[in-house]
């Protein structure tokens, strides 16, 4: 019943505040304004995150626990979503929001002592001095942020795919009997918060969480990540790294395409995994619905892979990933200056 009540309550606070972040974006002029990348036909309010993040602080003053990690996350939080803010505003260069993304996640790191403790894939431990599983912890915290960032190109798909994970890492957590836990705690009010925002973003979208609640998503799955896997007796890295294999796979898939035609990993382009879905003639809701699917599968293989039934996970992680390479190999996903040179 406490699990209902904390996603409830988020939920109406994040719903409410949508209302009032769509003002305050019309007020900043914070406002999305399409061109031949976008694929809305009117502007459309930005800083959507706002709701999500006022769900956040709600949902922990009410069920939260204070604590020096719990008020490092919340520095990082408040930086992260200033910068997103700032940004939906008028925009902030590439290398400003980084650095700002690293200052961020240091303070979760090394003042919050929210790291990873061991880095371990499939049965491989890696025991590395304390400074390099640090830092370690801070890049993947600035990557899962700027993964998260670069997948919201359709209406509910960073809010739908991110609601999926805060859920996955939830039941995990519920799995290992942290019951309590920051993790598990955190989960939830994200859970609530961000479906609270996503009745507003789903297509047709009133409103776009823009950068304030790309960034801040990104940021809190990558925490809640350290958080629920740094001290279990599972394989601590290949867990996030299969609930996040969308995102992640997109993430790499971008930086490919891009240094293959010669541009900068940071230019903006039409050629991401929703839009390949597009091109295939799939309306915007049934691209996100695919996309949700898919998510849902790989965090099935998570959870299957925590309660130990790891041949099951591997069979069906297979199957996803020749499903993904097909997707590649049928699409220009990466190699679309080929196409585009043919024309």
């Amino acid at each position: 019943m406490n699990i209902l009540v904390i996603v409830f309550v988020t939920f109406i606070v994040s719903f409410l505040l949508t209302f009032l972040a769509k003002r305050i974006a019309f007020h900043v002029n914070a406002l999305d304004i399409p061109n031949e990348r976008k694929i809305h036909k009117k502007a459309m309010p930005r800083c959507g995150g706002l709701a999500i993040f006022g769900g956040f602080l709600v949902g922990y003053m009410f069920y939260g626990m204070p604590s020096n990690q719990m008020l490092s996350i919340l520095i990082g939080a408040f930086l992260i979503v200033i910068i997103g803010f700032i940004d939906d505003i008028s925009p902030v260069k590439a290398r400003y929001k980084f650095l700002g993304q690293i200052v961020a996640a240091c303070v979760v790191v090394f003042y919050g002592k929210n790291f990873f403790t061991e880095i371990s894939l499939l049965g491989v431990h890696f025991y590395l001095p304390l400074i390099i599983n640090q830092l370690f912890s801070v890049l993947f915290i600035v990557a899962i942020s700027n993964a998260i960032n670069l997948i919201d190109g359709l209406d509910g798909l960073a809010a739908g795919i991110s609601s999926i994970n805060f859920a996955t890492i939830a039941i995990i957590a519920l799995l290992l009997n942290k019951i309590g836990g920051l993790d598990l705690t955190l989960s939830l009010i994200m859970v609530g918060s961000t479906l609270g925002f996503l009745v507003h973003n789903f297509p047709p979208a009133k409103i776009f969480m823009g950068d304030t609640g790309s960034y801040f998503l990104g940021y809190m799955i990558a925490v809640i990540s350290l958080l629920g896997f740094k001290m279990t007796t599972i394989t601590s890295l290949i867990v996030p790294i299969i609930i996040l294999s969308i995102p992640i796979f997109d993430t790499i898939l971008a930086i490919l395409r891009r240094l293959l035609k010669g541009e900068s990993i940071g230019t903006p382009d039409k050629e991401h995994f929703h839009h390949q879905l597009l091109k295939m003639k799939f309306s915007p809701k049934i691209s996100i619905i695919v996309i949700y699917c898919i998510n849902i599968l790989f965090s099935i293989v998570s959870i299957f892979y925590v309660i130990g039934d790891n041949k099951l996970a591997i069979a069906l992680y297979v199957i996803l990933m020749i499903l993904l390479l097909f997707i590649v190999l049928n699409t220009d996903i990466l190699f679309s200056h080929k196409k585009d040179s043919q024309k």
